[in-house]
């Protein structure tokens, strides 16, 4: 099961207290940042929650599972979300 915007800005707005107009602008405001900062290469830190950044893949040789032909793979960046203390202290409760 996984939540999806919708719930997630219903969510948003009745913890905080907003309206979910003003909960999805914040959820939209986030997200400009988040993908703007990852742009430029700099790391976005949620202390306690996560930390997000941008890393550099380099060129590698890979496989297509259809034809079993190597491909070249070209260098580019990827994305690493590393979980902070309190969400793996959350996640790692039953």
């Amino acid at each position: 099961m996984s939540v999806n915007r919708t719930e997630l800005v219903a969510t948003m707005a009745e913890k905080a207290g907003l309206t979910k107009i003003q909960a999805d602008a914040a959820l939209a405001a986030f997200q400009e940042i988040l993908v703007n900062s990852l742009q430029k290469g700099e790391a976005v830190k949620v202390t306690g929650l996560m930390t997000i950044e941008r890393v550099q893949r380099a060129a590698r040789t890979g496989r297509n599972p259809r034809t079993k032909e190597e491909i070249k793979i070209p260098a580019g960046y990827g994305v690493r979300i590393s979980a902070g203390s309190t969400l793996k202290k959350a996640v790692g409760k039953k």
